[in-house]
């Protein structure tokens, strides 16, 4: 019988190398996003310097693993088969937790994640340890009835809970007043002062993180000796002194010999050293409950009569009952480091956290809420009342140091390489949050890094005025509901876990096979579906902007615009053709494609409206009639793209619905009015493409008759209506045809005098 037991560990690891790899895909952001955003250096580079860190931090998380064992309730209360149970369903239920929110694009908590499974699935062994009467236990020699309180580590779990929630305050204002001195002291065009700070800033940085690195960390790397760890704690402040001396000296070297950029320096330092401090703090999240389970195990086989029903975890209960294996942490560093370099979930997770600390405008991801709105209106306000006493000279002095126009105008002309942020505020972002996880670190605090990070970085672009009044409401919406999002993950979290660990007691080993399969096929279903919008990505690239990039002229404007123009108008005539022929065979499933290709069309124009302001903000004073002309094509093209989605979007509902479709006369009818568009659009094509309009009043001729075309079609099915020959539903389909064609027509032809008069303008 102690086989199977030995079956569901194995069956814990292979859990837990599912739950590293969708764990890290979560948390990677962690630590790559400040060099990322900054552009600080190459992807790979920053990657090949985070699994450095990585590596090299496993090997810290020895001290951090009785979390897992005895963190969060008392293991001497609970007998070896209950303990399987727990740590079944916490990892169950991790691997779907963390694999869903990465498909969705979401930061979580790793942390809150583990210590709310396992007071979840604690909880409900509990309950049932009390129904069931097992429920006298011994404490220093005493019998008393237990209640679930006596179960769970509520003082610890408190602890935790609490310090978890604090660590969102503290990282939040550290990241304002830090970086709010070192904006004061640099400003944004921070390059004359790094000439003669940049050293002794690098310095000061890289000395903090080798500080809590080297020396709170060190204690609890398994490869160094007692001797070692003894001799770094007796002279640290002599590792101090020499490591402020020597840092400044090798950035000043690095600086002039090498001609190497200190802050680059500083925030592959950074990044090296939040991913090492990520993997001494969160390894625990990941491997903590399978080693747990293991040893659980290997205690339960080593007492001569022991049975699984009868035998108490006290051994699980001690401070130093554990030791973890130096394989395994390193299995679990390799594991984690080949996550970083494959997942296509962390780079989505990743753009989140990015798109609410840039520094410019841009589209945003989030909409606006009641709540953020009502934030910002007293932020603005508070902010007003605070600068009527302040000095006006003190004011302009600010004002001067936090002015990022002109490294905004900079950023502009280098379009997508403009990085989200710069490298001064990735340095406060790295800096400041690898010291406070190591610091929670080295007094064994499993603080979410997620938390620490994200709040750091939004405290930093608050304070570098990146919130301005035309993006704060959303960069507020955002920062609430990643928030929101973490208290929900711990109530889906402690629900999943304790529902779980409920179906494992009630039905054994069936529940666990069958929670498995979940597992799987949980895992399978989002990788499917992520599959899918990568795929939708891919043929978005596929028709990617021909972007304009540079100082411009309205002729160089009009070339790339003309390129846009045409790619999309060839691209509705198609759809709008194949909508018709699709639903004319009741073809769903080309419906279904068909509404995909829409939507790409749809977000191109999108694009291109939503870069008309940085387009135009290019262009040289001579050219701003131009802009007029520009603007009005753009918005035309956006117009026309819409109404194909108002045309295939209706199509397929209804033969989703198993509608019927129009009659072999309505077909007819539509047949004419496609060849007829189809030959408006092709040769508004060849105009534009040409840039001859002398033909233009004949060409609007083909749309008049278009649309008197229309017009008597309109006709034709009122008079059907009135003699009841159709439906109510096919004839609102019909008549929105109709509509959304005649609007098409309208725009093409507005588009063309636009496109005509931009030509005019420019000669």
């Amino acid at each position: 019988m102690d086989n199977i037991y030995l079956i569901l560990v194995v069956i814990l690891f292979f859990l837990a190398i599912s739950d590293l790899i969708v764990g890290v895909s979560n948390d990677a952001v962690n630590f790559l996003n400040s060099a990322i955003g900054s552009k600080a250096a190459p992807y790979r580079v920053i990657l090949f310097v985070a699994s450095i860190g990585i590596f090299i931090g496993a090997t810290f998380s020895t001290g951090m693993m009785e979390v897992a064992r005895n963190g969060i309730f008392n293991p001497q209360y609970f007998y070896f088969k209950e303990m399987i149970i727990i740590f079944l369903a916490v990892m169950i239920t991790d691997v779907i937790l963390l694999d869903l929110f990465n498909t969705l694009g979401l930061p979580t908590s790793t942390t809150v994640s583990l210590v709310s499974e396992l007071m979840g699935a604690a909880v409900a062994v509990s309950i049932f340890k009390i129904a069931e009467g097992n429920q006298t236990i011994i404490v220093e020699g005493v019998e008393k009835i237990a209640q679930i309180g006596d179960y769970i580590n509520t003082a610890k779990s408190l602890g935790i809970i609490t310090g978890i929630l604090a660590s969102v305050i503290i990282a939040f204002t550290a990241g304002i007043i830090i970086q709010y001195f070192i904006r004061l002291i640099f400003s944004f065009n921070y390059q004359p002062r790094l000439k003669f700070l940049g050293s002794f800033f690098g310095g000061i940085a890289i000395t903090s993180i080798t500080y809590f690195l080297l020396i709170k960390g060190a204690k609890d790397a398994v490869f160094m000796s007692t001797e070692t760890k003894a001799w770094i704690a007796n002279n640290s402040s002599l590792i101090i002194f020499y490591s402020l001396i020597g840092w400044t000296i090798i950035i000043q070297i690095f600086k002039f010999v090498f001609k190497i950029n200190e802050l680059k320096l500083i925030v592959l330092a950074g990044t090296f050293a939040l991913a090492m401090a990520f993997a001494g703090n969160d390894l625990v999240n990941f491997i903590g409950v399978p080693i747990a389970g293991f040893n659980s195990y290997e205690f339960f086989i080593h007492t001569p009569g022991a049975t699984s029903s009868t035998f108490l975890m006290t051994s699980m209960a001690g401070e130093n009952a554990v030791s973890v294996p130096a394989y395994m942490l390193v299995a679990a560093g390799l594991i984690m480091v080949l996550t970083i370099w494959f997942s296509k979930k962390a780079q989505r997770v990743s753009k989140t956290e990015i798109d609410l600390s840039r520094q410019t405008e841009g589209e945003e991801r989030f909409g606006s809420s009641f709540l953020a709105r009502s934030i910002v209106r007293g932020t603005i306000q508070a902010s007003r009342s605070v600068e009527r006493f302040m000095p006006v000279a003190l004011k302009r002095v600010i004002d001067k140091q936090f002015d990022s126009s002109e490294v905004e105008n900079k950023n502009a002309d280098q379009s997508k390489d403009a990085p989200s942020f710069d490298l001064l505020r990735a340095s406060v972002n790295l800096v400041v949050s690898s010291i406070l996880i190591s610091i929670a670190t080295s007094y064994k605090l499993p603080l979410s890094t997620t938390y620490v990070t994200f709040m750091v970085a939004m405290g930093s672009s608050l304070s570098d005025r990146s919130w301005g009044r035309e993006s704060a409401v959303y960069r507020v919406t955002g920062v609430l509901s990643v928030i929101g999002g973490w208290f929900f993950t711990a109530f889906l979290a402690f629900t999943g876990a304790f529902v779980f660990a409920t179906l494992i007691k009630w039905f054994d080993y069936w529940a666990i096979f069958g929670l498995v399969l979940l597992a799987i096929y949980f895992i399978y279903h989002t990788h499917v579906l992520l599959k899918r919008k990568d795929a939708l990505e891919h043929n978005l690239k596929n028709v990617e902007l021909d972007e304009i990039d540079g100082a411009l002229q309205a002729g160089t404007i009009l070339k790339k615009c003309k390129n846009n123009v045409n790619d999309v108008l060839n691209k509705v005539i198609k759809l709008y053709n194949e909508s018709i022929i699709g639903f004319e065979a009741e073809d769903r499933k080309q419906l279904k494609h068909l509404g995909k290709e829409v939507e790409i069309i749809n977000a191109k124009t999108k694009e291109l409206r939503h870069h008309i302001y940085p387009t135009v903000k290019k262009l040289q004073e001579d050219y701003i009639d131009s802009s007029l002309y520009y603007v009005q094509v753009v918005d035309y093209l956006r117009e026309s793209a819409h109404c194909l989605t108002y045309i295939s979007t209706p199509f397929y509902e209804h033969l989703n619905n198993n509608h019927k479709v129009f009659s072999s006369e309505q077909f007819e009818d539509l047949k004419g009015v496609r060849l007829l568009l189809t030959e408006f659009i092709s040769k508004s094509i060849e105009m534009i493409s040409s840039d001859s309009f002398d033909n233009l009043p004949n060409h609007l001729q083909i749309q008049q008759q278009l649309l008197d075309q229309l017009r008597l079609l309109r006709k034709k099915q009122l008079k059907r209506i009135k003699k009841e020959k159709a439906s109510t539903r096919l004839s609102l389909l019909y008549l929105n045809l109709l509509h959304e064609t005649q609007n098409l027509v309208l725009h093409v032809g507005n588009l063309l005098k636009a496109q005509r008069d931009f030509i005019t303008n420019e000669s």
